[in-house]
């Protein structure tokens, strides 16, 4: 209970920080808002600017704005968008779902197929299976999200006429119909480097003294796998597994442009090119939350899987 109230702690710490970074950023940024919340130079009467100013606190000090900000922030008011002219927060709530489903659809294909290609690979080392997912698996690793994603559009897509090119889809069926052959290609390059660590892990794990008492009381070698190997590796496993679903809820960018997906990551970039402050800040804020969040169940399931760690936590 210690342990998880100091990395509650340490979670708001992180966010009060990450929140006055980004919102430092935006308010350093070039150019004068007013340019962006009224574009018609004819419109930029004296009026129409002193309460385009007045609305945005434009004339306030840095401390105001970013106590007023933190203040909204906290009461689930993350502003208005320059450019929408809505609160971020309906933004947000309209874009945030077809991320999270992507993600989410993604590590399910990285960490069930990753995790069986890093076991057949250890069981199988030096044989054909392992050279041929080792090699696999390093061409992965070195080839961009970009160039998968386009070579996968190109062929099932365009070519096979399979998926559709682009679009996110209407309803929860189609939606998972959209976001296959995306999530296929976010979680290709995780589930080389998910295969490599299991695989790195296992091999460690079979040369382990305990492995060998094991195996010299004569228990089936599926058993030895299962209790003493494959169970001792999944620590290492479940960290890796966690910070990549923690860059993916912060890394959709690329994806989400190349199949043309409404997204968190394709409004950021929207957003950053429109001057959109307020949405840009709301999903900067997002993406550490959901980092900080996931290393956090990280955290605190580790222990679950290792007891070891926990007692080493508890004596120290």
């Amino acid at each position: 209970m210690v342990t998880l109230a100091r990395r509650l702690g340490a979670l708001l710490l992180t966010l009060a920080v990450s929140s006055f970074v980004i919102f430092a950023g935006m308010f350093a940024a070039p150019g004068d808002p007013l340019t962006f919340l009224i574009k018609n130079p004819e419109d930029r009467t004296p009026d129409r600017i002193a309460a385009v100013r007045a609305a945005y606190h434009l004339d306030d000090s840095f401390p105001q704005q970013y106590f007023l900000w933190v203040k909204g922030v906290v009461h689930g008011d993350l502003g208005t968008s320059f450019v929408y002219k809505q609160p971020v927060a309906d933004l947000m709530s309209s874009r945030l779902p077809v991320t999270v489903l992507l993600v989410a659809m993604a590590a399910l294909l990285f960490v069930v197929a990753g995790v069986l290609l890093g076991v057949v690979s250890a069981l199988r080392r030096g044989g054909v299976a392992d050279s041929a997912i080792t090699g696999v698996t390093t061409f992965l690793t070195s080839v961009p999200h970009f160039v998968v994603a386009l070579v996968l559009v190109s062929v099932f897509a365009v070519q096979l006429g399979w998926f559709e090119v682009s679009g996110s889809g209407d309803g929860f069926a189609d939606r998972l119909y959209h976001l296959t052959l995306p999530a296929i290609a976010l979680a290709l390059g995780a589930l080389a480097v998910v295969s490599r660590v299991t695989r790195q892990t296992m091999v460690e794990q079979q040369s382990l003294e305990h492995v060998e008492v094991a195996r010299s009381f004569g228990l089936p070698r599926r058993k030895v796998v299962r209790r003493h190997v494959l169970r001792n590796s999944l620590g290492p496993v479940v960290t890796m597994c966690g910070l990549i679903i923690a860059s993916m809820l912060a890394g959709t960018v690329v994806i989400e442009s190349v199949f043309g997906l409404s997204g968190v990551g394709s409004m950021l970039v929207d957003s950053i090119n429109a001057h959109d402050f307020p949405v840009v800040q709301a999903i900067l804020l997002y993406m550490v939350l959901a980092y900080m969040v996931v290393t956090i169940v990280v955290d605190v399931v580790y222990p679950l899987i290792d007891p070891r760690t926990r007692e080493r936590s508890e004596a120290a």
